[in-house]
């Protein structure tokens, strides 16, 4: 799960559904008029202490349903591939669910006799937590990151301060290291005067002298770099659906270049194609 891509608009809808949910132990029944012959009964019933627990029906079709619309969301959003349920999106379940608590939430409001704080709070939490549910794919405001994408960290010369680890170019690299890390050092081929470097031809064998895939540049060089906003990373065997999803803050190597696409490679291993290289950040 990639939280970086939730958006304000969830951060609206999460907000609303932890109002709603303090909101089921709040009083659901106000204090009824206690004057005249029937004061007695009054006094022996505490209805501040009444509230949606108390009340299967009201629990599960306002609040928990809100609550749970929420979380089927927020996880759809933040899973890396959508998900499809029926045929439909995970999402468009949690918006269905949403609305349904803010309509149950309106009648029982309407139906109450005398309504306590937890039914006024209640609808008013549902109704901004299908408002922001149905709103945020269709308002540009409300599709804003809910946390900015943190800078890449500027890649530091070669050899020069500690070593930052794997995952960051211009860290230093062992000689034992193979393709794919730019600036690891070649050890000398037996019979070469020490400190001679290993000519690199396109003949040669091995990592140096390897030869460009198809389609790929010839004087391509492996980099690392850093994407500005989350970006899918498509398999190389053409399917549609993303495998991977790229975070901005993290670097990832570029392997190959197809045209104006780049083979990237995750820290996990895994490879795909990605097709929007606009505004990415080289290493």
């Amino acid at each position: 799960m990639n939280i970086r891509s939730l958006t304000r608009g969830d951060g609206v809808v999460i907000g609303a559904a932890v109002l709603l949910f303090i909101a089921s132990f709040l009083s659901s029944a106000g204090s009824p008029d206690c004057s005249g012959p029937l004061a007695k009964y009054c006094e022996a019933q505490d209805y501040g202490s009444i509230n949606a627990w108390d009340s299967v029906s009201v629990l599960m079709s306002v609040y928990l349903a809100g609550v749970i619309g929420a979380a089927i969301i927020v996880v759809s959003r933040a899973l890396p591939q959508p998900r499809k349920v029926a045929g439909l999106d995970l999402g468009q379940f949690g918006v269905a669910f949403t609305v349904f608590a803010a309509w149950a939430a309106f009648w029982t409001l309407i139906d109450a006799n005398s309504a306590g704080a937890g039914l006024i709070i209640g609808l008013i939490a549902a109704l901004i937590l299908a408002g922001g549910a149905i709103a945020t794919p269709l308002l540009p405001p409300l599709k804003v990151a809910l946390i900015g994408a943190p800078k890449p960290q500027a890649a530091a010369p070669y050899g020069a301060g500690p070593n930052p680890g794997y995952g960051y170019p211009g860290a230093q690299q062992q000689a034992s290291q193979g393709y794919g890390y730019p600036g690891g050092q070649q050890q000398p081929q037996a019979g070469q005067p020490h400190g001679q470097q290993v000519p690199v031809d396109g003949t040669a064998g091995g990592p140096a002298g390897a030869t460009p895939a198809a389609g790929a540049p010839a004087d391509f060089a492996p980099f690392w770099f850093a994407v500005p906003v989350a970006r899918p990373l498509y398999g190389e065997d053409g399917a549609p659906a993303p495998i991977a999803e790229l975070a901005p803050g993290t670097w990832y190597l570029a392997v190959e270049q197809r045209g104006q696409a780049l083979i990237a490679q995750t820290q996990d291993g895994r490879r795909g194609v990605l097709q929007d290289t606009t505004g990415i950040q080289r290493g």
